[in-house]
């Protein structure tokens, strides 16, 4: 309890300073020439070929993955991959993820997380895709499905998906949907819901990490951390290893974890470092609470981001930056100092952030399609 009264201390002086403007970023239009429809995730392998260090795909929710390579003049947008007759997409369902694998360019295999319908049933699915000229198309007929489970709801699925620094697979699940998290998966680890799972896709069917936490029982073997309601976008700091997440809310506070192995993010007990079930009183024993939140006043939807680790703008170097999907705020928060503050208020659906291979980030704009750089003023 002591622990969580110094925290409430500290976001209390944080909800003050977060309203303090950081002019040192702007946003800057890039690639007019791109067209794409409803973005969610803007990629590339972990370590492009440096022939390869400006080409970028670009997920989009309907089910197409497209490329293009930023050096030519006028880039176009080309469609590598189609699923569109597979995929059961709108609302927060979709083509909503994709993750190279660590060897891309030695054995082809990207993984993708997509939501489709059997039957009455709403069915995730992890699947990898071959392609046998490094990226510039995938072939269908490769498809092997990974790992599926099935969403109770039309929401909260989560969606992304990303190699970790130990060559592991991560899964950023959501709490299966409707509202309050009915069925309570967050806090029952019997069900991979309200997660993020972490598996070996070396071979398949894939395995799970001997120091996964449940691995000896009392859980899903599958389960990293637990607690979660629905992780958008998280990521891995290319300096420490630092997993980072978003976790959206859900009545009034949005949160970011560092995403730690075997820990439980509070959700449905907490929503934030605040009872939501019980409302008052809650029992938050083992229960790690956020690293920084902000109230739906200033947002309603996190975005996760990325820590900054480019040169151009180094006035953020080593924040976390981050964005709200409704509001169109961007933040940077500082692990040391613990302060968060507004870097711009872009006015763009940021469905996710993007991190280029030289450590300088962007963001994309769902509504439009339209790609940001970050620049310094």
């Amino acid at each position: 309890m002591k622990k969580f009264s110094v925290l409430i201390a500290i976001f209390l002086v944080m909800s003050s300073a977060a309203w303090a403007q950081d002019n040192q970023v702007k946003a800057v239009k890039v690639y007019p020439s791109v067209d794409l429809k409803m973005p969610v995730q803007m990629t590339q392998p972990l370590r492009p070929h440096s022939t390869m260090k400006n080409v970028w795909w670009v997920v989009e929710q309907q089910g197409r993955i497209v490329r293009f390579h930023g050096d030519e003049k006028e880039p176009k947008a080309q469609v590598v991959m189609d699923i569109r007759k597979s995929v059961k997409s709108g609302g927060e369902r979709g083509l909503l993820g994709l993750a190279f694998h660590p060897k891309f360019h030695d054995n082809g295999f990207a993984f993708v997380n997509y939501t489709y319908q059997k039957d009455d049933d709403l069915i995730t699915r992890i699947a990898r895709f071959e392609s046998k000229d490094f990226g510039k198309t995938f072939d269908p007929e490769t498809e092997v499905s990974v790992m599926e489970f099935e969403q109770p709801y039309g929401n909260h699925n989560g969606g992304h998906i990303a190699f970790g620094p130990d060559g592991r697979l991560y899964i950023g699940i959501g709490d299966g949907g409707a509202a309050g998290d009915p069925q309570d998966h967050s806090q029952r680890a019997e069900t991979i819901l309200g997660t993020i799972a972490r598996i070996n896709v070396d071979k398949l069917p894939y395995t799970v990490p001997a120091d996964n936490p449940f691995v000896k029982g009392g859980g899903r073997s599958e389960i990293f951390a637990w607690g979660l309601r629905n992780p958008w976008k998280f990521s891995f700091d290319r300096k420490t290893g630092d997993l980072w997440s978003a976790d959206v809310g859900q009545n009034a506070w949005e949160e970011v974890n560092i995403v730690e192995l075997g820990k439980n993010y509070g959700w449905r007990v907490l929503e934030g470092t605040h009872c939501y079930n019980p409302k008052n009183d809650c029992d938050r024993e083992g229960m790690e609470p956020p690293v920084t939140e902000y109230p739906h006043s200033e947002g309603q939807s996190v975005t996760g981001g990325y820590v900054y680790r480019g040169s151009k703008i180094p006035g953020i170097q080593g924040h976390y930056i981050f964005g709200d999907f409704v509001s169109g705020k961007i933040w940077s928060f500082d692990p040391k100092t613990k302060e968060r503050k507004l870097l711009m208020d872009s006015g763009k659906a940021i469905s996710t952030f993007v991190e280029a291979a030289d450590g300088e980030l962007g963001f994309l704009d769902y509504t439009s399609g339209d790609i940001y750089t970050f620049a310094p003023k």
